[in-house]
């Protein structure tokens, strides 16, 4: 393993190498970065010109002048990083600093969201392959996938966010809009879950009557006003988790996971009040990290005890649960603040943003705060996840059903093994395995197409800083966006390979 990953590593930094000469004399030869100062009718023309050029270096031939910012790189080594300066005397290691924590912070959302949707979807469409729903999902993921990613962002920000903004200005949800929706989520359900016959009859129903109820419900107690999840729906979200989470995880049938999954539910809402209207108030940044990471470690033990003597699968079930009753609970309470976040002198009724990755001003809590993010995020993590979809969905679809196929499924079942076992066990795992350099290139291929995303909705992230270098003819700021991404690409395709050793025994890292 050790001699492979270094063997790879010095193929990588060789090709590294190359990559950033070809681009740096690329960009410093693509224009004149004096060509404003030239034209400029300024008493002290030749002090400015002379001062950039020794700035930048410029009186170095660009084939030289790439080892300067070379050498500079090489001080990351020793904790010292010089990135070099923009045409303005910035420090771009600070610029870099900046517009990578704020891309990361909407690559990392729109990634993990689109692998875990697009994984879910691609295996359910794989399982019931040329049905209805399999037709439907092919038929919307690639019509997202031919969308222009710019195109997308403005019917967003038209329907999405501006369009929400004015329903949420007076809400109010009409009867006859009850009347069509309704029927349709019906057909929709009876479209998505797998029965057949009387059954999917029933499924639509049920599912008309249960979506007229909670739009009236919607509709009586003025939700969008004052949104809330509850104790109710917390029970009934944390107790349709538990069951859900069981059954992939180890299957009903292990009943120590999903008493244990339910007491992780029941301790969810047992702290339900005191979370919400306590403790919650007192908490920082700091302090919000270690208590979700106790509460991980709480679940974890809770499934350890009750799991014995699988105890792995169902600490890993109760964790899991655990995590995800969380989210809920703080997804509550950030509504709890919802109505003190939309009515804010900031934000005047209209908390869709549609520019920008924060509210500048916008004084409150943490909870306030992290409602101005989300609101924030929707919008460009929405357009990075359309266009990722289909993807991920066509891939996982085609890898299980080529796994489905192979010799040792029909063993798995011959065996008497469950269909949950041979599915999860034997046939997904390894469908993961093409998924996984999927995914390394994917990685690296959003945080370079995050450029248009971010011009669109105004985020100064990556993509502003690579389009000031190349408007400004500044090969730094340029080098700084291409030394994250190449370097992010290089990791996540030692990743992919080392994954590859764990999902499939019979590959070597030698």
């Amino acid at each position: 393993m050790t001699s492979f990953v270094l063997r790879r590593l010095l193929a990588s930094l060789l090709i590294f190498l190359a990559a950033t000469y070809i681009m740096y004399v690329l960009t410093a030869m693509s224009g004149d970065p004096l060509a404003d100062l030239r034209t400029s009718t300024s008493p002290q023309k030749a002090q400015l010109i002379a001062s950039r050029t020794a700035l930048l270096h410029l009186d170095v031939p660009v084939y030289l002048r790439y080892f300067i910012w070379l050498g500079g790189v090489g001080k990351c080594f020793i904790g010292q990083c010089d990135l070099g300066v923009t045409i303005q005397n910035q420090p771009v290691s600070v610029l870099l600093g900046q517009a990578a924590s704020s891309t990361l912070q909407l690559v990392t959302f729109a990634s993990v969201a689109a692998i875990i949707l697009g994984l879910l979807v691609g295996i359910t469409t794989a399982l019931r392959q040329y049905s209805s729903y399999d037709y439907g999902v092919t038929f919307v993921s690639f019509l997202f996938f031919s969308l222009p990613i710019f195109w997308v962002a403005v019917l967003l920000k038209q329907y999405l966010a501006i369009g929400v903004n004015d329903f949420l200005s007076a809400p109010d949800i009409p009867w006859w809009f009850i009347a069509v929706c309704a029927p349709l989520l019906g057909v929709f359900w009876m479209i998505v879950l797998p029965w057949r016959g009387r059954a999917r009859l029933w499924t639509f129903l049920i599912a008309l009557a249960a979506s007229a109820a909670m739009l009236i419900y919607l509709k009586l107690s003025n939700w969008f006003t004052y949104p809330h999840i509850g104790i109710v729906g917390l029970l009934v979200t944390g107790a349709a988790i538990a069951f859900g989470v069981t059954a992939v995880s180890t299957g009903l049938r292990n009943r120590r996971a999903l008493y244990a999954s339910l007491i992780v539910v029941g301790v969810g809402c047992a702290i339900y009040f005191p979370f919400l209207y306590g403790f919650s108030f007192y908490l920082e940044p700091w302090s919000f990290a270690l208590l979700a990471v106790g509460t991980l470690l709480a679940c974890f033990f809770i499934g350890w005890f009750m799991g014995k003597p699988e105890r792995l699968p169902v600490a890993r079930t109760a964790t899991i649960v655990g995590l995800l009753m969380g989210f809920i609970i703080i997804v509550d309470r950030m509504m709890y603040v919802w109505d003190d976040y939309a009515g804010s002198e900031r934000v005047k009724g209209r908390p869709i943003a549609t520019i920008g990755s924060q509210t500048p001003g916008l004084e409150g809590t943490m909870w306030v705060h992290m409602v101005d993010t989300f609101t924030h995020l929707l919008l460009p993590t929405i357009a990075l996840i359309l266009i990722s979809f289909a993807t991920y969905t066509r891939y996982s679809r085609a890898s299980l059903l080529e796994v489905m196929n192979q010799d040792y499924i029909r063993t798995a079942r011959a065996k008497g093994l469950t269909e949950r076992t041979v599915v999860v066990r034997h046939g997904f795992r390894n469908a993961l395995i093409p998924i996984a350099t999927i995914v390394a290139f994917d990685i690296g291929g959003i945080i370079g197409g995050a450029v248009i995303t971010e011009r669109v909705f105004g985020w100064k992230g990556m993509g502003a800083l690579f389009q000031y270098g190349l408007d400004n003819v500044d090969p730094n700021p340029v080098m700084a966006f291409f030394l994250v991404t190449g370097s992010l690409a290089i990791l996540f395709n030692l990743f992919a390979d080392i994954v590859y050793a764990g999902l499939d025994p019979r590959i070597r890292l030698s």
